[in-house]
């Protein structure tokens, strides 16, 4: 007996060593494999280095001067918030659906994990926020063969106690939730928000937050976009487990159950919004910046991935009044330009022949994505021309929205060609600060920038410049007198080649006048005999202290604005005039910060005295009498009058106050400009076709003061309407001990505004009503 007693001690023995020795090497092998796995044996583990910054690939935003998010540039449309920066329902309803114990476990949550491992995950999943974290911020989904999933399972486990060492419960959240992915261009809360519910996360009801929470779980699955009824569901759930942790009473659940989804979809894209140009254009300065402004590290800035912060000049106000006026008119005025296509044959093209057409369309195809495309795909010339030519559904801009047509794409492009196109900048004149960039009329159908790309011949609006030379170099005033008479600049002066006769553009002489009133009345006889005396090299070297970087030819016709200068250009050297002589660079960014904050860039303005105050001032009361007795003068008037007056919105603009302007137009009406300024703000206004061949075929509709005035009218008529923009009706500063006379005994006299004139002379074979104002 006590022999088998021996016996069975002896084996209960036996087993409990094998079961510490095999306890052991399971445990030593579990030990060894965390240990493997934190050494990154079986794959890279994150750095200390990277636990410290693990936030990457951020957007970068565009703010405005009153900031306002004006765009991003982005791999992911990702924007980082704090925790502060989230409401208190949002953080309840990710703990309560996600993580109930988030605020007790260390990482990994211990009851959860041994749940879900007993019952096969049939009861959920057991990924703290902490893990989830870990896999957003360093591998993603992973594989999903089982053993390669233990080692990923590990990994998360590991991270996950390093992320709880390194930052605090309430970073663990703002980091998770910044960078969720919401789908629908929205990644992280900030973007979530605004895409779904156009607001910042601050501002979410309980209701908003529940669906975004919900989505978490299966973003596809939980689009609202596609399955209202499902996120509806899921939604209700979040809420659910808010009441079971004590977040909502039951009657709040119930009451927010109810509630339908309600969305405020909207999208970010980099071609649709506000300012499109503008950041399309700032797109291309960064290119610039980041090869200039590097890192402490040495390395370059990643504008789509870095979370920089770019602070614009831009006023979100200003440049949404800007757009609206652009639109208000211009879809006025392209009624016109159909109505006089029908009854032209080459439409939209005038006086030229068809080869020359042709070669307009045939560049124009070739410049298309299709055409490109295509090339891409191996196809030859031939097939693709044939495809030009097929009719298909498409769908194009229209100024009553989007529509969808039947046409070939040859049909398509000439269609396209029938459109006005803009270019509108202001500035501050003191500060050089750009507040609005309107380059075209949509970034989606019309990428050409006719603000800082666009240069385009700028008629009478040169003239300023001349007579601005002519006041400094032959020190002549405004009331000085000269006669509008006949004048020849002959061959071999000012290197003209050949006699240059030029006539007014109503072929009338008016015999003496003052400076003020030929400027007035865009005289082009008198701004010959002024560049004949003063030579052209004189203009062109003031020019280029405004400025003005295109080349101009040294020749006596630039004084009638045969040449071609960028609305950005213009813009800035008409602002020298408005800022007492000193030229101010046109400068868009007022500074950048990294993600974390910090300043790396802040521009210096740049600036240079170019005139004196008072010849600056003396060009100012010039200016001021084209508003007063010229072709901008229908700005002071307060009804309907005039020719193609339907088509101009009227003349309802009513100023009273000081305005200085000048408007142009060139040769066949191809581009009509308008230059205005108030002592703090100067706003140029260029309107055309993309293609000179493309116009109106008369001066009546095709004038600066018909296509580019208006915009300038209605765009002021809003920001005066603004009191928080704080726009001038003021005098412009005259300067103290003024030297030069400005105060001419004739009084100006208003006009009606139905008198047109240009730089460019009438075609003998058009009828047009008789003129005498300048443009």
């Amino acid at each position: 007996m006590a022999k088998k007693h021996s016996t069975q001690i002896s084996n209960h023995s036996h087993y409990v060593k094998k079961f510490w020795k095999y306890f052991s090497i399971a445990f030593g092998s579990v030990l060894l494999f965390f240990l493997f796995a934190s050494w990154g044996l079986f794959g890279s583990m994150p750095s200390f280095s990277e636990l410290e910054n693990p936030e990457s690939n951020l957007a970068t935003e565009i703010i405005s001067a009153d900031g306002v998010t004006l765009g991003k540039f982005y791999n992911e449309n990702r924007t980082p918030i704090k925790f502060k920066n989230l409401p208190k329902h949002l953080v309840d309803a990710l703990i309560s659906t996600e993580d109930e114990r988030f605020r007790e476990h260390s990482g990994i949550d211990g009851r959860r994990t041994l749940s879900a491992s007993l019952s096969l995950g049939s009861r959920g999943g057991a990924s703290t926020l902490t893990q989830q974290l870990a896999k957003l911020l360093f591998h993603g989904e992973g594989s999903k063969f089982l053993p390669f999933r233990i080692v990923q399972k590990a990994k998360e486990w590991i991270i996950a106690i390093r992320l709880e060492r390194q930052y605090t419960k309430d970073e663990i959240i703002a980091m998770y939730l910044n960078k969720a992915d919401f789908i629908n261009t929205a990644v992280g809360i900030r973007s979530a928000a605004k895409v779904y519910f156009a607001k910042e996360p601050m501002d979410l009801t309980v209701d908003e937050s529940a669906m975004l929470i919900g989505m978490l779980k299966n973003p596809s699955l939980f689009n609202p976009l596609r399955r209202e009824e499902k996120v509806r569901e899921r939604r209700n759930v979040v809420l659910k487990q808010m009441e079971k942790n004590k977040c909502l009473t039951t009657v709040q659940k119930e009451n927010f159950q109810k509630k339908p989804i309600k969305l405020t979809f909207s999208p970010e894209k980099h071609n649709e919004g506000s300012a499109t140009y503008f950041r399309e254009y700032l797109r291309e300065y960064m290119k610039t910046w980041v090869k200039e402004n590097k890192k402490e590290d040495g390395s370059d800035y990643n504008v789509y991935a870095d979370g920089l912060k770019i602070y614009t000049t831009i006023d979100s106000k200003m440049q949404l009044y800007a757009e609206e006026a652009v639109k208000e008119h211009l879809k006025n005025l392209q009624e016109e330009f159909f109505l006089e296509a029908k009854q032209n044959k080459t439409a939209p093209f005038i006086r030229i022949k068809q080869p020359d057409i042709d070669k307009i369309m045939d560049r124009a195809m070739r410049n298309t994505e299709r055409w490109r495309l295509m090339t891409d795909q191996g196809k030859d010339e031939e097939d693709i021309i044939k495809s030009f030519k097929i009719k298909t559904k498409m769908t194009v801009f229209t100024w009553d929205g989007d529509k969808e047509m039947e046409m070939t794409p040859i049909d398509s492009i000439r269609y396209y060609k029938h459109f006005l196109q803009p270019g509108v900048m202001s500035m501050e004149p003191q500060t050089g600060q750009v507040k609005v960039w309107v380059g075209g009329v949509d970034y989606r159908y019309f990428q050409y920038d006719h603000v800082g790309l666009g240069a385009r011949q700028v008629g009478s609006t040169f003239k300023p410049f001349v007579y601005a030379t002519a006041i400094q170099q032959l020190g002549m005033s405004p009331c000085d007198t000269i006669i509008d008479g006949p004048v020849i600049i002959r061959k071999g002066r000012h290197n003209v080649t050949e006699d240059w006769e030029p006539r007014n553009s109503d072929n009338r002489y008016r015999g003496m006048v003052t400076l003020k009133k030929a400027l007035a009345n865009s005289i082009n006889t008198v701004s010959a005999k002024l560049i004949d005396r003063t030579g052209p090299d004189a203009v062109i070297t003031l020019v280029k202290k405004l400025g003005v970087e295109t080349e101009i030819p040294s020749q006596p016709s630039i004084a009638l604005g045969a040449v071609d200068i960028t609305v950005k250009d213009m813009v800035a050297a008409y602002s020298t005039f408005a800022n007492q002589g000193i030229y101010m660079k046109p400068q868009v960014i007022s500074k950048i910060e990294d993600k974390n904050g910090n300043i790396i860039y802040e521009p210096k303005p740049e600036s240079r005295d170019v005139l004196s105050k008072d010849i600056a001032y003396a060009v100012i009361k010039l200016l001021e009498g084209v508003t007063e007795s010229g072709s901008g003068a229908r700005l002071r008037s307060t009804g309907p009058g005039g020719y193609a007056y339907k088509r101009v919105t009227g003349y309802p603009y009513g100023f009273t106050n000081p305005i200085a302007g000048k408007t142009g137009t060139t040769q066949n009406q191809s581009d009509g400009w308008f230059v205005g300024m108030v002592p703090n703000l100067v706003t140029g206004v260029w309107v055309g076709n993309e293609d000179r061949s493309a116009h109106f075929r008369t001066i009546t509709n095709g004038q600066g003061a018909t296509m580019a005035l208006p915009i300038w009218g209605i765009f002021m008529k809003k920001c005066y309407a603004d009191a928080d923009l704080h726009v001038s009706k003021d005098k412009f500063d005259r300067p103290s001990d003024l030297s030069i006379k400005v105060d001419c005994v004739t009084k100006p006299v208003y006009r009606p505004p139905t008198e047109t004139d240009s730089t460019a002379v009438k075609p003998p074979e058009e009828e047009q009503p008789t003129e005498e104002f300048g443009l």
